[in-house]
């Protein structure tokens, strides 16, 4: 498992959207974004934040369903 890079939301979003993530809605701070899947529906939230705390990234990296090598090759 590869190191974290430091993040601001914005960042992770795009990072997110790379792999089908799309903005629903937005609530205050934190932007709901969702991914159809066969027969579901993939909800992650992420604060808006300049920049993301380790803990988290790494929670929003797992929501995602990436592990940390895989979403750091989507940063790049």
């Amino acid at each position: 498992m590869g190191r974290l890079p430091v993040l601001s939301g914005k960042e992770a979003i795009h990072a997110l959207a790379k792999i089908g993530f799309t903005r629903v809605r937005q609530s205050g701070s934190h932007i709901v974004l969702q991914k159809a899947l066969p027969g579901t529906t993939m909800t992650v939230v992420v604060p808006d934040h300049t920049e993301l705390a380790t803990g988290t990234l790494r929670s929003i990296i797992r929501q995602a369903g990436l592990g940390v090598d895989e979403f750091v090759a989507l940063v790049d």
